[in-house]
């Protein structure tokens, strides 16, 4: 099924022809290019929206595509109020130029062309293994394709993408722009193994053994239990789980017409905005604090209440009430209004609900880092600035690395964190074949 067809259209449509061709040329390209050190990945900005105006989309393209190999993705995603048109000279006058859409009007292009911009380099003869096929892991195996090193790819789910493929919404990012991000990677001869769980399938010690350095590039798990009353009664998603099953198939079993998410980040954002266009007839977010606290981008939060996304502040889930097995209150409890979160007591009420969609995070894959042999701290890897973990060969990037308050899980920061993690595999192995 076209899940994207069912969820509707696209949070921003392409630009026309006339647009892009007006936006491109308002560009100042400018000497010191706030809107180049504001990118994560460096793209040359100016140069590739040069590149558009001179009608070279070609050109463009491979601008973006050197710079980030999730450039398509990036373009649809990016919170590009907060990076590259945020730092835009124009920002102040509140007309910075859309360089996000320019992005997609490119990397689109590229897609509908078919070419491959790139190549692998000369065989060094090594051998590396990246473990996970998300956007940090291909990343990295992309640079080190054209490094020349020969890289296989394990990725537990049925298709690589990681969470561009499965965990975000496709009126945001639909599921054919994540494959084709992938199947570029692939086309430079890496070889993606799906269906493969390490850990369970393939021990850790055998990658270990076989490579002459790994890339640790899994993300993270499911999100963690509400630990109340009622949580297993059916009508309670996972957010991950029901945006999977939103996005794959184009419909979510069960789905009533009042639906509570708890959360206040991107992922609570999407199950939310999913939950509307699945035909919910009131959706509500309810997060533990303030709406200065939210995680999600303030884009998200915005198109959600377009949307008609409700919420509500300073509230904790306290109990999900069932009949007959089947969700049909949330109990809810006031939080402190100073940001703690501390709930207070006999400030309980009750709603009814139809569904209950906890957002608060993810688990973490502690006990697979323990058999890579890696120092991590509750399942978050340390590495150093060059994606260094404490074990020889063995470097990490992307969500395993994500730590809450300390890092971004964008997905510009995973592909930014896999071509520096591909750098230092380069360099490890040069000089150990010296």
């Amino acid at each position: 099924m076209d899940s994207s067809r069912v969820l509707g259209p696209p949070m921003a449509e392409p630009m026309t022809p006339l647009d892009v061709k007006v936006e491109a040329n308002r560009c100042l390209n400018c000497y010191d290019a706030p809107c180049i050190a504001a990118c994560p990945t460096s793209i040359d900005i100016p140069r590739f929206i040069r590149r558009i105006a001179a009608g070279d989309l070609a050109g463009s393209a491979r601008t973006i595509m050197e710079a980030n190999p999730m450039g398509a993705s990036c373009a649809r995603v990016c919170p590009t109020d907060e990076l590259c048109e945020g730092a835009c000279v124009y920002a102040p006058d509140n007309s910075p130029i859309r360089i996000g859409q320019l992005q997609q009007h490119a990397t689109d292009w590229l897609i509908a062309d078919g070419r491959l911009l790139f190549k692998p380099g000369p065989a060094t003869g090594m051998r590396v293994a990246v473990v996970g096929g998300g956007p940090a892991g291909l990343s990295a195996a992309r640079d080190l394709a054209v490094m020349g090193h020969a890289v296989t790819i394990f990725e537990r789910d049925d298709l690589a993408g990681g969470l561009n493929t499965y965990g975000i919404v496709p009126f945001r990012l639909p599921v054919d722009v994540a494959v084709w991000e992938a199947e570029q990677v692939r086309r430079l001869g890496v070889d993606i193994q799906t269906g493969v769980n390490v850990g369970t399938d393939l021990p850790a010690e055998k990658l270990l053994a076989d490579y002459d350095a790994v890339v640790i590039a899994f993300g993270m798990g499911k999100v963690p239990k509400l630990a109340i009353p009622g949580e297993d009664a059916d009508g309670v998603w996972d957010a991950l789980d029901f945006i999977r099953t939103a996005k794959m198939d184009g419909v979510v079993p069960g789905l009533g017409d009042t639906v509570a998410v708890i959360g206040g980040g991107n992922t609570a954002i999407d199950a939310a905005t999913a939950s509307k266009r699945l035909g919910a007839n009131s959706v509500t977010m309810f997060y533990r604090r303030g709406p200065d606290r939210m995680t999600a981008y303030d884009f998200e939060i915005e198109f959600a209440k377009t949307e008609a996304v409700e919420f509500r502040f300073n509230v904790l889930p306290h109990r999900i009430i069932a009949t007959d097995g089947r969700v049909t209150g949330l109990e809810l409890i006031r939080t402190d209004p100073a940001g703690t979160a501390r709930p207070i007591p006999g400030s309980e009420y009750v709603i009814p609900v139809d569904n209950v969609i906890p957002a608060i995070g993810q688990s973490k894959f502690a006990a697979l880092l323990d058999a890579f042999g890696v120092v991590h701290e509750h399942g978050v890897v340390v590495v150093d600035a060059d994606m260094r973990t404490n074990k020889p060969g063995v470097f990490a990037a992307g969500d395993c690395m994500f730590r809450a308050g300390a890092s971004d899980a964008m997905v510009v920061e995973a592909a930014e964190r896999g071509k520096t993690a591909a750098r230092s595999v380069d360099g490890f192995l040069r000089k150990g074949a010296r």
